[in-house]
């Protein structure tokens, strides 16, 4: 019997060991090179789906978390080429209502701050609560959306609160839904079979989603067992979830246009492509190559106080390396060469363009390098707790998936 307590001891220690591991392993990886002519190479590794042992392919769609943002934003762009909206006018304008920092009263926003988090506002007041019937106008009379500190347009600091905004501009805009819009201005005229929270994808789509995982590999988001959800967006506050009600700028947080994007890498690799093509992929012109400059336009660039360079809900160290250091509109800029910038996963130094994803244990990016017209786009599943690189500030899966490192065999397979 005196054994039993050290026997104990060691199961414990070898258990927590096991999940140590586990957790440090993505359930599954996906990762898509590309050219300007289509894909070259194409990985998929792990479980779509542990419950059912699915297997995770490259076609399959996931919620590609903020790399959302740059797909909005290339719709944005689509409207401002038609005259439809304009990057620099006052938001309140098309809003019906005064968006105004309460220490600035004075001092316009534009899409242009909102697109580039240069609007002064922060997630503190959070930004993914209001429910179906809710306004999202009335989160903002909370003090803590607000930067106390700066005025809009003067520092840079990200915050997923400002889409629901650019959703509501164009919802109130366009007079359509936010994801019915961005299917007609992007996904569709790629023929990317994609959708922002669930409602416009097709049953066949819905089927295949990528189920998302935390550190125990319990499921967190998209665990559908193969059918549609029964509600594609945060419910009304009495529970129901009646999109007939919507109403186009009252919340155009419904539908998640800061992360809420389902789509598989192979499509991520045509919003790449058509990033190397100037605004045209296999023969269909999105945007203008003028548009696609303003898109591309970096329009903030880190120095030590002028923004806050990671994003305020995400682990950092404060002494460490800086993960946003160049931005466009939605677009981050890579290998800034800054000491303190660690925005280089691919560790070459070469300034790629796209944008990076973290929400419900996934890690994410599109990335493409536009002089030698390559790009990648990846994904890696059940990272919640996902270990730090070590030659930037993203993480290990991020600089391995980046550089095409990552093996088969991970724990979720």
């Amino acid at each position: 019997m005196p054994a039993r307590p050290a026997l104990l001891t060691c199961l414990a220690a070898c258990l927590a060991t096991c999940l140590s591991v586990q957790a440090s392993e993505p359930v599954a990886t996906v990762r898509v090179a590309f050219d300007r002519d289509g894909v070259v190479d194409s990985r998929a590794h792990g479980l779509a789906d542990i419950a059912t042992a699915r297997a995770v392919t490259v076609d399959d769609p996931v919620r590609i978390a903020s790399v959302s943002k740059l797909v909005v934003a290339i719709g944005v762009l689509r409207l401002v080429e038609d005259g439809t909206l304009d990057l620099d006018a006052d938001v309140s304008d098309t809003l019906g209502w005064p968006l105004r920092h309460p220490r600035w009263p004075d001092t316009p926003i534009t899409l242009r701050m909102l697109l580039s988090h240069t609007a002064s506002l922060t997630d503190r007041a959070g930004y993914w609560q209001v429910p179906l019937d809710g306004e999202f106008r009335a989160l903002l009379d909370d003090p803590r959306a607000w930067n106390d500190g700066h005025a809009p347009g003067t520092y840079w600091q990200y915050a997923n609160v400002g889409f629901p905004l650019v959703a509501s501009v164009v919802e109130r805009a366009t007079g359509e839904r936010f994801d019915l819009a961005m299917q007609r201005l992007v996904l569709a005229p790629l023929g990317i079979a994609g959708c922002f929270n669930w409602a416009s994808c097709d049953d066949a789509t819905a089927a295949r989603a990528v189920v998302q995982y935390d550190a125990a590999r319990k499921p967190v988001l998209d665990d559908h067992g193969g059918s549609r959800p029964a509600c594609p967006v945060r419910p009304a506050e009495d529970g129901s979830c009646d999109l007939s009600t919507w109403q186009a700028g009252r919340n155009g947080g419904s539908f998640s246009p800061q992360g809420g994007l389902r789509i598989s890498a192979s499509d991520l690799a045509k919003i790449g492509r058509l990033l190397l093509g100037d605004g045209e992929v296999d023969g269909m012109r999105v945007l203008s190559p003028a548009s696609m400059q303003a898109l591309l336009h970096v329009e903030w660039t880190y120095a030590p106080g002028n923004g806050t360079p990671y994003e305020e809900d995400e682990p950092h160290d404060a002494e460490g390396k800086a993960f946003y250091c160049r931005y466009g509109l939605s677009v981050q800029v890579l290998a800034s060469a800054h000491p303190n910038c660690g925005d280089d996963p691919f560790g070459d130094g070469i300034a790629r363009v796209g944008h990076a994803g973290n929400a419900y244990g996934l890690r994410s990016g599109l990335w493409v390098d536009r002089e030698a017209g390559t790009g990648v786009a990846y994904y890696a599943t059940g990272m919640a707790e996902a270990p730090a690189g070590t030659r930037s500030a993203f993480t290990a899966i991020e600089e391995a998936l980046a550089r095409g490192e990552v093996q088969p065999g991970g724990a979720g397979e």
